[in-house]
């Protein structure tokens, strides 16, 4: 399975010197926020709205060693793909500037 994270460009090509990333929310929520394709459009529209300089990262399940999630911690319906712990940088095997 494939999931999907969004973060800055400049962000990410620091990240990649490193075995692996955390994400910017990591610290503060203790996981790093995903998607699945079919709702990246709605993320993008609702949480990066107007940023520029964003890249999309494409994340192997099956290669990521941290533990994932599927919840909704918010109230909704929708569940999205929650990463506890650090992505390894291998399991990312695509990015796209968006």
């Amino acid at each position: 399975m494939h999931i999907f994270h969004i973060t800055e460009k400049n962000a990410w090509q620091a990240a990649k010197k490193n075995p692996e990333y955390l994400g910017d929310t990591f610290s503060t929520d203790g996981f790093i926020h995903c998607c699945l394709l079919e709702q990246v459009e709605g993320v993008l529209k609702n949480w990066f709205d107007g940023k520029d300089n964003l890249i999309l990262l494409e994340i192997d399940t099956e290669i990521l060693l941290a533990p994932i999630k599927n919840e909704n911690l918010e109230g909704g319906v929708e569940l999205f793909p929650h990463i506890y712990g650090p992505i390894n940088i291998d399991a990312v095997i695509a990015e796209k500037s968006i």
